[in-house]
């Protein structure tokens, strides 16, 4: 019975192919994943360093309003007219302390909030172009040649063509 060599399976073909494979995924998981792991947890480090600072600020202001409420409460033994004066007083100070703290608190999490969006468009757009890279040293490699802009052009629209067959 005679066998086609096109259905043939060569098993050192696949074997090379599949060494390659573990190559190319060992070379992206040191060059490209870890890297991109370690900055990802830098930047959470840091925005989680901020929400604490943020914490931290609310949690001043608040001691700052309870202490003030205790000298507020000794100060109603006072004159009346002393007595107008630290609860007008003590009223600004408490608004003026929550609001600059929540101020404060806000902008730390608008910052950190734009600070990791755009760290992750960063870290997209590296891993992007570095995937494109990859491909096209790995398309150049295998065809043992510079794949031009048109060859490029040729290729994806001969794949695209028998994708459709």
């Amino acid at each position: 019975m005679q066998t086609l060599p096109i259905i043939s399976i060569n098993i050192w073909e696949m074997l090379y192919a599949l060494l390659n494979l573990l190559i190319l995924y060992l070379l992206v998981k040191k060059f490209l994943y870890q890297p991109v792991k370690k900055m990802l947890a830098s930047r959470q480090a840091t925005i989680d360093n901020d929400y604490k600072q943020a914490e931290d600020a609310k949690e001043k202001a608040f001691s700052d309003q309870k202490l003030y409420e205790e000298k507020l409460s000794h100060a109603e033994e006072e004159a009346d007219s002393l007595l107008q004066s630290a609860v007008l007083s003590a009223q600004r100070r408490e608004s003026e302390i929550l609001a600059d703290a929540k101020e404060k608190a806000d902008g730390i999490l608008r910052q950190a909030e734009a600070n990791a969006e755009l760290e992750l468009k960063k870290a997209e757009e590296t891993i992007r172009e570095e995937i494109i890279s990859v491909g096209t040293v790995m398309a150049e490699k295998l065809l043992k040649r510079e794949v031009s802009a048109q060859d490029h052009k040729d290729m994806i629209d001969t794949f695209l063509d028998n994708i459709g067959e």
